[in-house]
Formats: C-alpha cells, sequence, structure tokens
C-alpha cells in the first residue's frame, strides 16, 4: 500500500463527500485509509450519514472551524496523510503525484499554492494581493515552492507535532489553518512548502478537478463571519511580525 490516510472534511457539501470518497478510491496509488472529520453544518437534512456509516467519522455537534481536522489527524497511522477541503476532488493521479514529489522535495504539498511578491512598502502587504497563484488554476509544469498551500495538504504524520506547538487564538477558529502549517514547518524544521506539478494537459496529477465549480457556494470566503477577510488579513500580518519569512524574502 501507500502508508497514506486520507481525512476528508465534511460540513455543508453533502453529495460532493460522494463524490471525493468515490475520486480517493479510484486513485492510481490506493490509499492504506479514509477518515472523515465533520463540522456540524447547523442542518441536518445536510449531513450525509451515509458516507458516516460508511468509513470512520469524528462528528462534532458544533462546528469547531477550520483547525479542528488536523487534531484529529493524529490519530492516523500511516506516514503521509492527506487532509482535504471539502470542495476538492482530486485526479485520478494526485496521491501518486505527491508521492513522488515529496520524495525530492521534502516539504508540505497542496493543490494550490500562493507565492507572494514584495510590495516597496510593507504596509501594502496583504493576504489577498501581490501574490501569485500555482496549482489548478493557475497550472505548473514543475514543483512549485510557494509560501502557503491550502484546498488539500500532503504531509509526513510526524509533522503534526510541529503544527501544535503553537496553539491559534480561538478567534482565528475559521482562517489561519493553511498559513499556520506553512510557518511552523519553516520556524521549526526549516521546511519549505511546494505545489507539486499541475500539468495542463494531463489533469489527472491535479489536486482539484473541479475546484472553480465547487468552490463557491458554502465557502468560507462566502458564508464565514462579516469579518472573514478581515480575520484572514489580520492572520497574515500577525504571522509577518512574528518572523514568517516569505519565499522571496529569503
Amino acid at each position: 500500500m501507500s502508508d497514506v490516510t486520507v481525512i476528508l472534511n465534511g460540513y455543508k457539501r453533502k453529495e460532493q463527500l460522494n463524490e471525493q470518497l468515490e475520486a480517493i478510491r479510484n486513485q492510481s496509488v490506493k490509499v492504506d485509509n479514509v477518515m472523515l472529520w465533520y463540522n456540524h453544518p447547523g442542518d441536518d437534512d445536510m449531513i450525509n450519514y451515509d458516507i458516516m456509516a460508511e468509513i470512520p467519522t469524528a462528528y462534532s455537534n458544533v462546528n469547531l472551524g477550520v483547525w479542528a481536522r488536523f487534531a484529529y489527524a493524529l490519530n492516523v497511522e500511516t506516514e503521509y496523510v492527506c487532509v482535504f477541503d471539502d470542495d476538492t476532488i482530486p485526479g485520478k493521479k494526485w496521491i501518486e503525484n505527491c508521492l513522488n514529489t515529496i520524495k525530492k522535495h521534502n516539504g508540505l504539498l497542496g493543490t494550490i499554492g500562493l507565492l507572494y511578491t514584495i510590495p516597496a512598502k510593507p504596509e501594502q502587504s496583504s493576504y489577498f494581493e501581490h501574490y501569485l497563484s500555482f496549482g489548478w488554476k493557475h497550472n505548473n509544469i514543475k514543483t512549485q515552492e510557494v509560501d502557503l498551500v491550502g484546498h488539500s495538504w500532503f504531509f509526513k504524520r510526524e509533522w503534526l507535532s510541529t503544527y501544535w506547538r503553537e496553539l491559534p487564538n480561538p478567534k482565528y477558529k475559521t482562517c489561519g489553518e493553511d498559513m499556520h502549517f506553512s510557518i511552523m514547518l519553516q520556524k521549526y524544521l526549516g521546511l519549505k512548502t511546494y505545489v507539486p506539478p499541475h500539468p495542463a494537459n494531463d489533469m489527472e496529477m491535479w489536486g482539484s478537478i473541479k475546484g472553480a465549480e465547487y468552490g463557491g457556494q458554502h465557502s468560507l470566503w462566502e458564508t464565514g463571519p462579516s469579518n472573514q477577510k478581515q480575520l484572514m488579513h489580520d492572520y497574515f500580518h500577525e504571522q509577518r511580525n512574528r518572523g514568517w519569512k516569505l519565499v522571496n524574502e529569503k
């Protein structure tokens, strides 16, 4: 087997969980296990009880936010873990792509990555501006180093101890988990963050084949707290002030 466990994330996209699970089971390299972290969506009709009965599931009757799935990942027994957002349907060769990439680039891997440019004035720096994106949205032929990744995270299980070396401020319950992982690995282990190849002519290698189609309706970007974007901006600047070095600053 691949020595990989996949963690799916349940919230409001009930039917897409079926599609995700099918995509995971059809990977070119078979994963050892699939587990589900389920945040309560606020409406019982949105809960996919069939999937919960089919695979190991941890269910919370309140929404614990975006960080909790990385605590659930501590229960994994394989060498590698791949955590998915609930709007992310991987191509058939995504796990194979990650396994091949991490052997050459020992670092955090993801489906889409941001590489920040450095503005002339530091106060102009923003989570939402001055960046290039790589992955399913803007294809990269070769492995690309980036500042942070999202939509899925592929990593070694042992790195979870580093993820939790600094605990998040509860006010960031709905954001920051993507930046945090890259920051912790950089700060304590000297590891980098990468987007594996996403060639335009081979969507089977992509980490998300329906990102533009599935990314809107129930995303925190659209349905999170009224200050969601401000929280993301604040977390970005807080971590920059605490020493997070961007790729283009090194």
